[in-house]
């Protein structure tokens, strides 16, 4: 959802370029500065540039950014490490860690007035969805070659065909089931502070909601991941 005034609409009139009247716009210029990808774009310099302020050069006594940045690396491969092994942790971590990073902002990013989330539109919640579908995937068959394929087939060749299809049926539904929880979820919130934002006012009403709001975007983010992770150890672990 839309807020009354973008932040972003203000810089693509700055600079000249279209500002689409809608979620997305009608000519091809005006899709690619489409509020959810133009904040999307921003919030990727965002975790580019930050990154390299805060961090600088590793110092042997860190400093504030570094601490920041070591507690939470660390923290996430610790997470990683206690569901799927150290080992595996590594092969995974970069992806599943900037996924966490950037959904949690992403969701926080709308909380601002003047912003959105770009995670409230179906079409970011999809895109990593379909790349941690083809990811666990990959991961499964660079693990066990054609023979991940059998996994799918059961135990018994007498109901292979059903088991297939079943199979099928539920890997299939991930990529709905789990595009769809985070974009509702945060396109809920979005529609609910526009709602008290116009009707209850811009300050105390809206702000329990707010805080509700942080909150939901760090689970959010949580499930994401954790959900990303069962996959892709289910993928890479042998079929019993």
């Amino acid at each position: 959802m839309e807020h009354p005034i973008l932040f972003i609409s203000v810089i693509l009139n700055w600079i000249g370029l279209p500002v689409p009247h809608g979620p997305i716009g009608a000519t091809f210029l005006e899709k690619l500065t489409a509020p959810y990808l133009t904040y999307s774009w921003m919030l990727m310099a965002f975790l580019f540039v930050v990154p390299k302020l805060t961090l600088g050069k590793l110092e042997l006594v860190p400093g504030t950014g570094q601490n920041f940045w070591e507690a939470l690396i660390g923290g996430l491969m610790d997470f990683f490490a206690e569901h799927m092994g150290r080992e595996k942790a590594r092969v995974l971590f970069p992806v599943l860690a900037t996924f966490f990073i950037y959904i949690v902002l992403a969701n926080m990013i709308g909380l601002l007035p003047g912003f959105m989330s770009p995670t409230s539109s179906l079409n970011i919640t999809l895109a990593m969805t379909i790349i941690v579908w083809l990811f666990h995937h990959y991961l499964g068959f660079r693990q066990h070659g054609w023979h991940y394929y059998k996994h799918f087939m059961g135990p018994i060749l007498l109901i292979a065909p059903l088991m297939m299809m079943l199979e099928l049926i539920a890997n299939f539904a991930r990529l709905i089931s789990l595009s769809m929880r985070l974009f509702g979820n945060i396109m809920a919130k979005e529609v609910l502070l526009g709602v008290l934002f116009t009707l209850a006012g811009a300050y105390f009403a809206p702000l329990p909601i707010l805080c509700l709001g942080v909150l939901v975007s760090i689970i959010q983010g949580v499930v994401f991941v954790l959900l990303s992770v069962i996959y892709c150890v289910g993928a890479m672990e042998h079929a019993h």
